[in-house]
């Protein structure tokens, strides 16, 4: 890791170098293009993750026209295309799981996937039968992570997402919230129990999650995950007509978008941002992101404190 004009560059450790040699060799395109995203690992095993994924809310919940699915179909390429790997879905976004399994499938891209999803219902019979629906809407036998939603009746869930994992039927768990009235029981519950994921929104003009969560997360050796990276859609809105500020050729930035990502993910305790997008233009604009310089601490609390309006 260096440091130069108040960026960060990071280095390319053993791991970060074997999965540059694997995205190369299945013909991912980011490393052959030199724009290879960054990796951090999953403190519970090391496993690298690309620093920019996929979420699916909202944007994914189509039907099955062929009009509706293919920008999406090129997301998903372009996200494999440059290296990505990370997609984030849920019982709760409507169509969104079996929109993403199909197009995954479509693409026999399952393999170079990390497929995440929730469960977020009471009960331990409602839990099993959503997770199992899940699996079968994501047309997989094995997810790469579940994470309890919002903590609901998570006393529940917790015990039968271990044993999901050791059966071999997940291989992450975690919790997952997005509501700053909450971090308190998202603290507690990290604290208390053995998690491999925390997801949670973390933005430039939300950074709540700065002052306890993120610190005790790298304490405890939980990858954690970033949902509303761009302030639930109202930050980029309210930027769009404002002037890149002067560092943004620094980082190698040409739009806010991917100065709120860089942000987030210069942040050392955040593993992966999952921003939601329809739109195959604003997923390689993300995905850029996630490449190059990013902003050292210094750079970081003079964005925060010059963000505009």
């Amino acid at each position: 890791m260096t440091r130069e004009n108040g960026l960060t560059r990071p280095g390319l450790t053993r791991q970060g170098f074997l999965g540059a040699a694997l995205t190369a060799a299945v013909g991912g395109g980011a490393a052959a293009q030199g724009t290879e995203l960054h990796r951090r690992p999953i403190p519970a095993s090391g496993e690298p993750l690309p620093v920019i994924g996929l979420g699916t809310w909202r944007g994914f919940d189509v039907g099955a026209k062929p009009a509706e699915r293919a920008p999406l179909r090129e997301v998903v390429a372009t996200l494999l295309r440059q290296g990505g790997r990370v997609i984030d879905s849920s019982p709760m976004y409507g169509r969104a799981e079996g929109v993403t399994g199909d197009l995954v499938a479509e693409a026999g891209a399952r393999e170079r996937t990390f497929l995440a999803t929730k469960v977020w219902t009471s009960g331990r019979e409602a839990g099993l039968a959503q997770m199992t629906r899940s699996l079968q809407l994501l047309r997989t036998d094995r997810l790469d992570l579940m994470q309890i939603h919002n903590l609901l009746d998570w006393r529940t869930h917790l015990p039968t997402l271990r044993d999901w994992k050791a059966e071999g039927r997940i291989r992450y768990l975690g919790i997952s919230h997005y509501t700053e009235s909450a971090y308190d029981a998202v603290e507690a519950v990290l604290r208390a129990e053995r998690l491999d994921v925390l997801q949670i929104n973390y933005a430039l003009d939300d950074r709540a999650a700065e002052t306890r969560l993120l610190p005790l997360a790298a304490e405890r050796g939980v990858a954690v995950l970033v949902n509303r990276p761009f302030g639930g859609g109202g930050l980029l809105r309210r930027l769009a007509q404002t002037p890149l500020p002067d560092y943004a050729a620094e980082l190698g930035c040409a739009s806010w978008a991917e100065i709120l990502l860089k942000f987030v993910i210069s942040h050392p305790a955040v593993t992966c941002a999952i921003p939601g997008t329809a739109d195959p233009g604003h997923m390689a604009a993300n995905l850029r992101a996630g490449t190059g310089p990013l902003p050292d601490e210094a750079l970081r609390k003079r964005m925060a404190a010059t963000l505009p309006g």
